[in-house]
């Protein structure tokens, strides 16, 4: 299984891979209303690209702010450390950026995965979708 990761813009040759992947994790297999993804910062974020083989099968995005979201696997690569190497390349753009930190709104049943990044941490827990987040940081 050959893995890469690429750095993208939210243009018109990666966004509809991005919007797939995006929609199959959040939509149909979470179950979350397509219309709460799209939030009109794709295009003023930085985008990574997971591919195996000829496949694009996992995206994350990092805002300007060091903020960092909308990481989403398919199914059948989970487990894999890709969504570990696509928040390492989202971390490494915040370094790129001097940001001193980064930070995101974790699903709570995803605390386990970013505290093994490093994250921690902070704040109350709150409804997102329907679905419990906790806000997390990590010094970088």
């Amino acid at each position: 299984m050959d893995i890469s990761f690429i750095i993208v813009p939210f243009d018109s040759k990666h966004a509809p891979y991005i919007a797939y992947i995006r929609h199959s994790v959040f939509t149909i297999e979470q179950q979350i209303d397509a219309s709460e993804d799209l939030d009109g910062q794709d295009p003023f974020s930085t985008h990574v690209l997971a591919k195996v083989n000829d496949h694009y099968v996992g995206t994350g995005r990092i805002m300007l702010d060091g903020h960092i979201g909308r990481l989403a696997v398919l199914k059948d690569f989970r487990n894999k450390k890709i969504g570990s190497n696509i928040i390492l390349h989202l971390i490494n753009e915040a370094k790129k950026l001097e940001l001193d930190s980064v930070y995101l709104g974790g699903q709570c049943s995803a605390k386990d995965f970013y505290h093994k990044l490093g994250f921690e941490e902070y704040g109350d827990v709150f409804q997102e979708v329907g679905i419990d987040h906790i806000m997390m940081k990590k010094n970088i």
